[in-house]
């Protein structure tokens, strides 16, 4: 059952995740870009793409505490609101950044698990074991849709960041305001 807490803000843990989320996300993208700075097989490039692998891991287990948040607190309407086509768009714009916040994540970690049967842990040697065997075309195939879907939200994300901007500066409207 959701409840109002605010009716101009959406509640501090809503922007807590919201907040943190766009960072570790950018962390996300910093990281695996990153990792061509270094050569193949070393310690550097390994650590860069497991905490690659981890910072997914953790937008995926925030993205579940983040829609609870959402259903716990009814979201702050818009003001003034919006109608028809601004409204369908923000809505599947939103829909689209939680499917990301999902699926993304998952595509990594089958991936990491079907690849190299395991998920290695950051400055140690160990490793987390898959529940599956090793699945090398299978791990390539979820890759391609990992990074495809990486790359196509770039663009999402982006046009989120113009849309939010849009609202301040042309339409005026609370829509930044209640996020921050």
């Amino acid at each position: 059952m959701s409840t109002p807490i605010n009716t101009e803000r959406y509640s501090y843990k809503a922007r807590w995740f919201h907040w943190v989320m766009a960072v570790l996300i950018v962390l996300a993208y910093a990281l695996i870009l990153s990792r061509s700075q270094f050569a193949k097989g070393t310690d550097l490039r390994a650590l860069v793409v497991q905490s690659h692998f981890w910072v997914g891991i953790v937008v995926f287990i925030m993205a579940w505490f983040r829609i609870a948040e959402r259903h716990r607190h009814t979201p702050p309407g818009i003001t003034p609101p919006l109608e028809g086509a601004l409204r369908l768009a923000a809505t599947m714009s939103h829909y689209a950044l939680y499917a990301f916040l999902f699926a993304q994540p998952l595509l990594g970690l089958f991936t990491v698990l079907l690849e190299r049967g395991a998920l290695p842990i950051p400055l140690t040697s160990l490793s987390i074991p898959a529940p599956f065997a090793i699945a090398k075309d299978t791990a390539e195939t979820l890759e391609h849709y990992h990074v495809l879907l990486g790359t196509i939200f770039y663009y999402v994300i982006g046009l989120h960041v113009i849309a939010a901007l849009w609202h301040h500066f042309v339409r005026k409207d609370n829509t930044v305001r209640r996020m921050v």
